[in-house]
């Protein structure tokens, strides 16, 4: 226990800057004490209502009691062997599982890590065991994470890669469709196909990498006939298509992955943060093929695929099953959107709201005017929104975009209750 007794908010901010380093962000000057499904107490005693869902990770809520009772359970077990030593039965299950879950009428296996830029990096680590090729082509405005082949990935410079380069070699950024800011499928294409001209051959590439919908780029979904033009140009020059799911998957998106909502199958999908109800774990899933190009012990980690977060994994599927957690996501969004649009009737602010399933943004440029984005203003209702007692996130190129990622498992009720702070929230800070 710690030797210190004051706990506020303040208190601990003063602790932390003297203990922790810089580069860890916080979005809120907030030190959480308690959570429980869709709302948190901080040291305070203060309530929130959480929209941020630990930045995608709670899509079954704080403390679900499957996810409680499955860790319990495997804590009087074991916590660890290391599955490359001694392996066990659940981590099985639960690839069996999800090779059952990914689309594509193929084959599948899968592996587990534990953060999604361990996915990402093995992900890419196959594609180039199975192609032989090196190169791997990323989308401007996306995220795949904070290592440096991921940030390497990334297609976005502040904060993830300042002062980090230089990042691996043989990656490239074509343009993302964004047709809300002048980008067509047709311009984001032909982009891919200028690198293929311009920057390395076609033979020389492993793989394409996407998010379905691009989580810190700012909510985009990428349109159904630009993942069909992508999909043709990679079976065309047997390159790859991996779906970046760590943000996306486990429901967030009213399908178990949002690639399911695709004409066409991905050959690797990438799937971390709710996975597993707030343990650490990711995995890879795909065609097994593929996957297995990797020889034994090219693949693995020491912590990878823990027991204790496996056993959560099983039970947030359990969960989604019996609570029907795929239709309430729809229904959430839903929710979530038709009252941001009434919001943006309210305050012409909001230029655009977005979203896939219960994964839901709004987008703020001054005036409503799509070619000034306000991070300002963003920053300003999202802090009066915590104060007033509901956790946001922003997102975005130019940071001017409010996510929502609220636990599925939040009752009509509390949806309003955040949705009626978010509204009082910009009209205290017009």
């Amino acid at each position: 226990m710690s030797q210190h007794t004051e706990q506020t908010n303040a208190a601990l901010m003063t602790r932390r800057h003297a203990a922790v380093a810089r580069g860890v962000g916080q979005a809120h000057e907030i030190f959480v004490k308690k959570g429980l499904n869709a709302e948190v107490w901080d040291v305070e005693g203060k309530r929130y209502i959480d929209f941020a869902g630990g930045i995608a990770v709670l899509n079954t809520g704080h403390l679900h009691p499957q996810v409680v009772a499955a860790v319990q359970a495997q804590l009087e077990l074991y916590t660890h062997t290391c599955f490359q030593v001694l392996a066990y039965e659940p981590y099985v299950e639960l690839a069996e599982q999800l090779n059952a879950m990914a689309p594509g009428n193929f084959a599948k296996k899968s592996l587990f890590l534990t953060t999604g830029s361990e996915a990402v990096e093995n992900a890419i680590k196959v594609a180039r065991a199975y192609t032989g090729r090196s190169g791997v082509i990323a989308f401007t405005g996306g995220y795949h994470g904070r290592t440096l082949l991921t940030l390497g990935l990334t297609g976005k410079v502040a904060p993830y890669k300042l002062g980090f380069g230089p990042f691996p070699g043989e990656i490239f950024h074509a343009r993302y469709p964004n047709e809300l800011h002048g980008v067509s499928v047709e311009d984001a294409l032909h982009s891919v196909e200028q690198i293929l001209k311009n920057d390395i051959e076609a033979s020389r590439v492993a793989a394409f990498i996407v998010e379905p919908v691009q989580g810190e780029g700012g909510f985009y979904a990428a349109p159904a006939e630009f993942i069909v033009g992508l999909k043709a140009l990679a079976d065309q020059h047997g390159i790859l298509l991996i779906a970046d799911e760590v943000q996306t998957g486990a429901g967030r998106t009213g399908t178990w992955f949002a690639c399911e909502q695709w004409p066409v199958a991905p050959d690797l999908i990438t799937t971390a943060k709710s996975l597993a109800g707030g343990f650490p774990l990711s995995g890879v899933v795909g065609r097994a093929e593929v996957i297995d190009a990797p020889g034994p012990g090219g693949l693995g980690g020491t912590y990878a695929g823990s027991p204790i977060a496996v056993a959560a994994a099983l039970a947030v599927i359990k969960a989604f099953r019996e609570e029907n957690l795929l239709e309430r996501s729809k229904a959430v969004g839903a929710r979530l959107t038709k009252g941001m649009k009434a919001m943006a009737e309210q305050f012409p602010v909001i230029s655009d709201v977005r979203g896939l399933g219960a994964m839901v943004a709004m987008e703020l440029c001054e005036d409503g005017d799509l070619s000034r984005p306000d991070a300002a203003l963003t920053k300003r209702v999202v802090a009066e929104a915590a104060r007033r007692g509901l956790i946001l996130l922003s997102c975005g190129t130019y940071g001017n975009v409010i996510r929502v990622l609220v636990p599925l498992t939040a009752s009509d009720s509390l949806l309003d209750e955040g949705l009626a702070v978010l509204a009082d929230s910009f009209a205290a800070v017009q």
